[in-house]
């Protein structure tokens, strides 16, 4: 029983808040599909002729409701590093696309 409970207690220690800026670093790519979808395609030709075609496309409801980056950037890392970020989603190098 007593085994029992110390591994609840990891359980819910593993839940904490992450250090802010490995949250910052996860959230970043939570914005920017809040600025615009993420997609690709791919095509190609194998062996003996065969030919193959992929397309993939991300769109978040971010994006649908046309959500502001800054502020999901925000609430990203709030909920995850139980702080704000250090600078908004719009100073960094990586909202510009």
């Amino acid at each position: 029983m007593k085994s029992l409970a110390v591994l609840a207690l990891l359980l819910l220690a593993a839940c904490g808040p992450i250090p802010l800026a490995d949250a910052e670093r996860i959230c970043i790519d939570q914005a920017r599909l809040a600025q615009q979808p993420r997609g690709s395609i791919g095509m190609g030709i194998g062996s003996g002729g065969r030919t193959a075609a992929n397309f993939d496309v991300t769109v978040t409801s971010d994006y649908l409701f046309r959500r502001d980056p800054d502020v999901v950037y925000g609430d990203c890392v709030r909920a995850r590093a139980g702080q704000s970020p250090s600078r908004p989603f719009s100073s960094l190098p990586q909202s510009r696309m």
